[in-house]
């Protein structure tokens, strides 16, 4: 599986009707349709995409929006969330975490305590990394062995890229570390 059909599969996935759990199953079928071999670099590329999110910015702008409630966890999730957005609305918040302003998801949130979201309104998706393992276990006869097959042919799936040196299309980590946009929508609350 290369960069393009990665983000093929995060775009029709952005954009598919119905809740969280429906848009798995979707990308679910269109993984096991595929050999168990492009189920791991699906899952590979996933991680460095997620990787490439781990910016001291986007930890500012995931931290203002979740009111400093996002813990490590929760910022991977976040990145799982952001990747599964599609292409376009991922790269735009690497180069400017500000944008995550314009994201329909992210303003519905805006005016109400992280307290008051429901569990499918947070902008995380630890479900997410999860699918390709769930495939390569059904493709594979694998679904008792804890993971154990799964991680080992991932780990040889990196260490094939590395001796290749494969290039990941990833984008470059954010110059810019404001958010206003972001920070007029969740106002950081002072107790009295």
């Amino acid at each position: 599986m290369d960069d393009r059909t990665f983000w093929a599969l995060m775009d029709e996935l952005s954009c598919r009707p119905g809740d969280r759990h429906e848009r798995l199953e979707w990308l679910h079928g269109e993984l096991k349709c595929r050999p168990a071999a492009e189920g791991l670099e699906f899952q590979a590329r996933l991680e460095a995409a997620c990787a490439a999110v781990t910016t001291g910015a986007l930890w500012r702008a995931v931290g203002r929006i979740e009111g400093g409630l996002c813990s490590d966890d929760g910022f991977d999730c976040f990145a799982l969330w952001l990747v599964a957005q599609g292409q376009e609305t991922y790269r735009a918040v690497l180069a400017d975490p500000d944008t995550l302003a314009d994201v329909a998801e992210v303003r519905a949130l805006a005016g109400r305590h992280p307290r008051e979201w429901c569990d499918h309104e947070w902008p995380e998706w630890e479900e997410l990394d999860y699918v390709a393992q769930e495939v390569f276990d059904e493709l594979t006869g694998q679904e008792d062995d804890c993971g154990e097959a799964f991680h080992e042919a991932l780990a040889a799936v990196r260490e094939a890229w590395v001796k290749s040196e494969e290039e990941i299309d990833t984008v470059e980590a954010a110059v810019r570390t404001g958010t206003p946009r972001l920070d007029a929508l969740f106002p950081v609350e002072t107790s009295s």
